[in-house]
Formats: C-alpha cells, sequence, structure tokens
C-alpha cells in the first residue's frame, strides 16, 4: 500500500505569515500571547495571541487576493494559496478540499456588518474558499471541536487510501470573538495569566487565533523539506459529557492504541508527543492518565498552548506543522509556562528546548463531546 504524507504548509499567526516565522519563535521560547484590554471581546483584559488585521491586508494585496472576505476568510486564504502555489498541484478532479474549523465565521453574528448572516454558515464560508481557487470538487467541511484540525488530517488520509483523490490540500482556522471568549468564559476556563500546561500552578486556557495550511499527498516527488508519512491514525469518542472528558482517559486511550496498531508501533518506538495540553485542570489530568496507561511515562512530551493560546479547530493541524519542522531540525521545543507537575501520573514534560535525533512523533487531541484523535507521523529526511 503506498504512503500518505503531509508535505507543503503554511501558518498564519501572530508571529507571521509562514511557517518558518512561527517555528522560529517557538525554537526560541517566544510567546505569541499579549496581554489585551478589549471590552468588545470580554469585559475585563485578557492574554490572546491574535493576527494584525493591517499587516493580514497587507500580505492580502502582495499576492494578488481581491475580493470581499471575512477576516477568517483573508487568513485561510493567505495561508492556503502559499501552499497551493508551492506545491503546483493542478486542481484537478482528483484534488480535494478540506475545511476544518470550529467556529468558522462565527463573528458575522455580531450585530452590523457588511456581510449576510448566511455566511456564517459553514458551507457557504467553504464554497467561499472553493470558489477562489477553482477546486473542481465539493469542499468538505471537518467540524468536531478542537480535534478538527488533525481529524482533518486523517481523513484526507482515509481518502487517498481508498483512492477517491491523489492529493488533498486543508486549511484551519479559528478566530478571537466575543462569542468564543464569553462562552469559555462563563465555564470559568479563562486564565488570567500565560497559560501553563501540564503544571501545578495551570489556572486554564488562553484563547488563540491562527489559520493553517497543508498538502497531504500520495506523490512522493511533491514532498518539501519538512515532510513526514502518516503512519497510522485513530478517533474516539468517549461519551463522558459534553465539556468534560473521561476522568479516566478511555477516548485518548482508545486512539492512540488504534493509531500505533495501524503503524504497527509500540510506545517505546516513539520518540516524542505534542500533546492537547490545554492548560485546564480536567484536560492535562486526563491526558496524563492515558499517557501512564500506554507505558507513555518516559517519552519527552510538549504542549505548544503557551505560545499561540489554544486556536481549537486549527490546533491539531498548527501543532502538527510544528512537530513535522521539530523532526526536520531534530530539535524538541519547550513547553512554555511549565515549571512543576501538577497532574497525578508521571509525564516527561519538555522544559527546555534540545537537540536529539528525531524520527517518529505522534500527535493527540482532544474537544468538547468527547471526541478525540492520534496520528503518528514518521520522517522522510
Amino acid at each position: 500500500m503506498s504512503k500518505v504524507y503531509l508535505s507543503y504548509n503554511n501558518i498564519v499567526s501572530s508571529f507571521g505569515f509562514d511557517s518558518e516565522a512561527a517555528v522560529d519563535k517557538v525554537k526560541n521560547e517566544v510567546s505569541g500571547l499579549q496581554w489585551v484590554d478589549d471590552p468588545m471581546l470580554l469585559p475585563k483584559p485578557f492574554y490572546t495571541s491574535r493576527i494584525d488585521q493591517e499587516k493580514l491586508q497587507q500580505e492580502l494585496t502582495t499576492l494578488g487576493i481581491k475580493g470581499q472576505f471575512t477576516r477568517l476568510e483573508k487568513m485561510m486564504l493567505v495561508s492556503l494559496h502559499k501552499v497551493i502555489k508551492a506545491s503546483n498541484v493542478s486542481l484537478t478532479t482528483k484534488v480535494g478540499l478540506i475545511i476544518s474549523t470550529t467556529k468558522g465565521n462565527i463573528d458575522l453574528l455580531d450585530e452590523g456588518g457588511q456581510f449576510s448572516k448566511e455566511r456564517v454558515y459553514l458551507s457557504v464560508m467553504g464554497k467561499v474558499i472553493h470558489d477562489f481557487f477553482g477546486f473542481k470538487t465539493e469542499p468538505i467541511v471537518v467540524s468536531n471541536a478542537c480535534v478538527s484540525g488533525i481529524l482533518a488530517v486523517a481523513i484526507a488520509k482515509r481518502f487517498i487510501r481508498q483512492g477517491r483523490f491523489d492529493h488533498v490540500f486543508i486549511v484551519c482556522g479559528d478566530l478571537v470573538t466575543k462569542f468564543i471568549m464569553s462562552g469559555f468564559n462563563s465555564f470559568q476556563a479563562l486564565s488570567d495569566e500565560p497559560c501553563r500546561p501540564y503544571c501545578i500552578t495551570r489556572s486554564g486556557i488562553n484563547i488563540g487565533e491562527v489559520s493553517a495550511s497543508i498538502l497531504v499527498t500520495n506523490d512522493p516527488d511533491r514532498l518539501a523539506k519538512t515532510s513526514v508519512a502518516i503512519l497510522g491514525e485513530g478517533s474516539c469518542n468517549d461519551a463522558n459529557h459534553i465539556s468534560g472528558p473521561s476522568r479516566t482517559g478511555e477516548g485518548l486511550y482508545q486512539s492512540i492504541r488504534s493509531a500505533l496498531h495501524q503503524a504497527k508501533l509500540k510506545a517505546n518506538d516513539l520518540d516524542y508527543i505534542s500533546g492537547h495540553g490545554t492548560a485546564t485542570p480536567f484536560n492535562d489530568e486526563m491526558e496524563a492518565i492515558a499517557f501512564d496507561r500506554l507505558a507513555m511515562n518516559d517519552i519527552p512530551m510538549n504542549s505548544l498552548k503557551g505560545y499561540f493560546g489554544h486556536t481549537l479547530g486549527a490546533s491539531g493541524l498548527l501543532e502538527t506543522i510544528v512537530g513535522m519542522h521539530s523532526l526536520h531540525q531534530n530539535t524538541l521545543f519547550a513547553t512554555k509556562g511549565f515549571q512543576k507537575l501538577g497532574v497525578s501520573k508521571r509525564i516527561n514534560v519538555i522544559k527546555e528546548t534540545t537537540t536529539r535525533e528525531l524520527n517518529t512523533f505522534l500527535k493527540t487531541a482532544s474537544g468538547f463531546g468527547g471526541c478525540n484523535t492520534a496520528v503518528i507521523f514518521q520522517s522522510v529526511k
């Protein structure tokens, strides 16, 4: 069976408009989180990472992207434009498009604005992206809470293995909006400080915004320098609670087991884990329990939420792309904000950025509704 690869990629973030800019900041342990006082988003000040809209508009102009687009659509268009151009893939009937998001154009529900409320529908937003680039196949929207970005990778791999597509472009994104901020605030899940995943002093999440894009392909001649092969994937819902994860980590445990089985690997074959690590009490504890059940206690692991914040449906793909660069550079990136272990099971949280020979990594994500996804990648360098 032919391999499926992740290839050309792009990250649009508060750090800039390409993956290299974001990875460079992560490597140097620089956070994109800023203290923001914006009563239009939240009555009290909060930490977040947001994309500069003036610079984003300049980037659109530079790329020659014209038209009336929402803020999220602009982010997605910039990111996907760069990946399509770099890959030089013709958009034939064997090329798919997956759009991954949690809330899409949710900011359009606010009063006023130049766009109709229909634009808030994910299918409508998907068609805008589809039509701009001229894809020949219908866009597929993946919206499954915070696993959406990495689940899109698993779905793309399945489509290619089934012969439906030879290539799939994925673009994902989510915004910092009043709706999202008020929702997490109502859960009392927001931290008044930069988040500290897995730390004993953690006090909640910071919300951030990014867009990220990638080419998933079966063509070994269309690989970027950071490319990885997808070895295995699994997804499972623990069916515990609409917003609370299983206390036993059952869904994540089963997802990782499935990914390992498909990849024909054992836990100790993995070089590191890119965890979800939201810095909330229940999520981080659940992850630690699941990793402990799988005897993954000694595998180096990190969370990238201290650099970007929690970027919701975009987080899984964003963190996968950073993981690809981590393998390429043979570098383990530190978990920003982590000080002292604050979960009941022993896990090997990366405290300092270090170099080490790397070949494989596991990316996990967990989300509201009990969804969990795990994907294993291998370097092709």
